[in-house]
């Protein structure tokens, strides 16, 4: 356990209900308390935010994801608003995982963009900053007019793979799309490359097409940003495993686990799959092979340094 580096004075911390054990890790991370904030519904389902503390000319960073359901950005929205008139002198939004921002295109007639529409609906509630972590595409911090630190998970997980002197390893992107995130891991690893070839004929279904790079014999590791209903990783370790691979790990930060996520990952033939705490998940949608890394301390450094006026990019490496 890492001893707490306090916080400077004048810092304060608030946390929505989307994630709440993340926010617990952070504040202890800095030696700091959460604020007192209180969050209820009446009796129709309205939220209620209050933060109970005063927050006058402080610089106060409101952690919260904004995963499904909707409520969770609703209250995110109401927390910087609270925080706006209570006189806060900076507000810093921490999001763990910044939810709809697979909508960041008009790539078919008719269709809403959403990451943008977050972007415009944070800025426009008072945040004054943003602290993100891998967002599913990293333009996305041109969708927001204030200033952005967008940090990686990658140094958590790299860290992980470290300790397990794995040997021949090759890291595997499950789409093109994913390739440089997977070049990243592969270079902190000291691994070779390989892609999936796939194409996705409908939302949150993939089919492997071919798999680009020598896996026969060696162990492999999927990378990915995020894990929603599992469709892609667990065709990809199928794939690899019918090529020859001895293991296949996966590793994403974000993990959604929606509707037969769990199921699927438990049935596949993978050995291990390494996500990060971004969002919270819950017992019935963890398969037995799953373990949980904390980006608690990586939040804590990001905010000490925005805090102190200090630079983040340290924390890429």
């Amino acid at each position: 356990m890492q001893t707490p580096t306090p916080a400077a004075p004048g810092a304060k911390l608030i946390s929505g209900s989307a994630n709440r054990a993340l926010a617990e890790e952070v504040a202890r991370c800095l030696g700091v308390e959460l604020c007192k904030v209180t969050l209820t519904r009446f009796s129709d389902g309205e939220l209620f935010v209050r933060i109970d503390e005063n927050i006058r000319g402080a610089d106060v960073f409101i952690i919260q994801p904004t995963n499904p359901p909707a409520e969770n950005v609703l209250e995110l929205l109401l927390l910087i608003d609270a925080a706006r008139r209570a006189s806060a002198g900076r507000i810093t939004c921490v999001l763990p995982y910044y939810g709809y921002a697979r909508q960041d295109r008009k790539d078919q007639p008719r269709v809403a963009i959403a990451a943008k529409l977050m972007a415009n609906l944070v800025e426009s509630a008072g945040a004054d900053r943003i602290l993100g972590l891998d967002f599913h595409q990293h333009q996305l911090q041109g969708f927001f007019d204030v200033p952005v630190d967008h940090l990686y998970a990658a140094p958590v997980i790299t860290a992980h793979y470290r300790k397990k002197n794995l040997t021949d390893l090759v890291v595997v992107a499950p789409d093109v799309g994913a390739a440089k995130m997977a070049r990243g891991f592969a270079k902190r690893l000291d691994a070779t490359l390989a892609i999936i070839d796939k194409r996705r004929p409908r939302a949150n279904v993939s089919e492997v097409l071919n798999v680009v790079g020598d896996v026969e014999g060696k162990a492999c590791l999927i990378a990915d940003d995020m894990i929603d209903t599992a469709g892609t990783v667990t065709e990809a370790a199928r794939a690899l495993k019918r090529m020859g691979a001895t293991d296949v790990f996966v590793c994403a930060t974000h993990a959604l686990l929606s509707g037969p996520a769990a199921q699927r990952l438990a049935d596949a033939p993978i050995t291990e799959v390494t996500v990060t705490d971004t969002i919270a998940i819950p017992p019935e949608r963890r398969p037995p092979q799953l373990q949980v890394l904390s980006v608690g301390d990586l939040l804590s450094k990001a905010i000490r340094f925005t805090h102190s006026e200090q630079s983040v990019s340290s924390l890429f490496d």
